[in-house]
């Protein structure tokens, strides 16, 4: 049912593989138990290594530039975050087979490219919304405006920014296509990515559109946050796993919807994170969303019930706070109470739980592996922002609270 190995020869916990009485297959090819073991270290050292040669390709092409620009995106992605996308990656393909040593390399690789294109999209996201911090440091395009002083300007700095982001779009592309893989599977893998990165283009742009046309319905707030965050941030990087495991189409595809409900999950969370979390662990600032008027399910419920019982004054309070940069914090307090007062706080925090919920429930439907299985499920109960179950072992190196840092999915705010 969509799996690939041979199935006289289950694995077992330990990864052994039973032939028969007294005999077993030797365990896992090393690489396979080092990404078992922490996925995120995995992925991180080998994110270094290639960083390490793109950024000695673009300094001996020129040092200037090297210096500004390559020398930022690597250091943002290797700084990363929780690397949840490798990861979701990687365990759905255990879940689907044990691969060898050369498919469990490939896979490792496309994780790493999914770390690329994620700095592309933090760094281009923070271009966009004037934001002034990623992670609890200085965004990209702010670095280089105070690089550079006076002559920094907001211009200068948001267009080197532009570039920065494509050149990790291109040491993405680049990975990708040096990945050693099967032609069948090669195919399989491109068609993904090119969904995906369709996929958050349009999600961004929606977003932008939303703030400029005032549109504050729940139907946009919710395609904005499936495009912009849902898919690349759970859905695809478990079809890829899929996908790289060789699982037939009806597998890859369940495997896919089970992680659309999560991703969703994981927006909304952080569409609350950017209005009531604690900046001191999210990394940025509260109250870019409204300064920023985002279509977000979040305001767009609160609209919507103000709207609906006649309670003019809170509409009032959202209509001139959204979209206005110069934002008090007093004023931003007003919001935040007419976001509770209405009840899309709560609204949204249990639309969170049921999209959690039904990812799981999905998940557990599938044929996987179950150790793999288990680990998939601690992994998207992680996105979706809710309680790791009693017994759930985290994954190495990701953090037990639901909060990230707001800007993207994974370490933030989505794209």
């Amino acid at each position: 049912m969509g799996r690939t190995e041979d199935p006289t020869a289950t694995a077992a916990p330990d990864g052994s593989h039973p032939t028969g009485p007294g005999r077993a297959r030797p365990g896992p090819h090393p690489q396979v138990a080092a990404a078992d073991r922490d996925i995120n270290g995995t992925v991180g050292a080998l994110l270094h290594t290639l960083l390490a040669e793109r950024l000695s390709e673009a300094c001996a092409t020129d040092p200037v530039s090297g210096r500004d620009i390559a020398e930022r995106i690597a250091r943002f992605t290797s700084l990363g975050g929780r690397r949840l996308r490798p990861a979701l990656l990687w365990w759905a393909l255990r879940a689907c087979a044990l691969p060898d040593g050369d498919r469990a390399r490939a896979a490792l690789r496309v994780g790493a490219a999914v770390e690329l294109l994620q700095t592309c999209a933090l760094v281009h996201d923070d271009v966009m919304d004037s934001s002034r911090l990623r992670r609890g440091r200085p965004a990209l395009h702010v670095s280089l405006a105070d690089q550079y002083g006076e002559a920094g300007t907001d211009l200068f700095a948001g267009a080197a920014a532009v570039l920065a982001g494509d050149l990790a779009l291109a040491w993405a592309e680049d990975t990708l296509a040096e990945t050693e893989l099967p032609d069948p599977v090669r195919r399989r893998v491109r068609a993904v990515w090119r969904v995906m990165r369709g996929e958050m283009v349009a999600g961004q742009y929606l977003d932008l559109h939303g703030q400029v046309t005032a549109d504050r319905s729940a139907l946009l707030a919710l395609r904005t946050a499936r495009l912009k965050s849902a898919q690349y941030s759970a859905s695809r990087p478990l079809e890829l796993g899929a996908v790289l495991a060789g699982a037939d189409p009806a597998l890859t595809r369940r495997l896919a919807e089970a992680g659309a409900p999560a991703g969703l999950a994981f927006q909304l969370r952080d569409d609350l994170l950017g209005v009531f979390g604690d900046p001191s662990r999210t990394g940025k600032p509260a109250g870019d969303d409204i300064r920023e008027g985002k279509p977000t399910l979040l305001v767009a419920l609160a609209h919507a019930r103000a709207t609906a019982r006649g309670r003019l004054a809170d509409v009032a309070v959202l209509e001139s706070a959204l979209g206005d940069p110069t934002l008090t914090p007093a004023g931003f307090d007003a919001v935040r109470e007419v976001l509770e007062s209405t009840g899309a706080r709560a609204a949204v925090e249990e639309r969170i739980d049921k999209m959690a919920c039904r990812a799981l429930a999905r998940l557990d439907a599938l044929p996987l592996d179950p150790v793999a299985g288990e680990r998939l499920r601690g992994l998207l109960r992680l996105a979706a922002g809710t309680t790791p179950e009693p017994g759930t072992t985290p994954e190495p190196g990701a953090p037990h609270h639901p909060e990230r840092e707001a800007g993207h999915a994974d370490t933030a705010r989505p794209h």
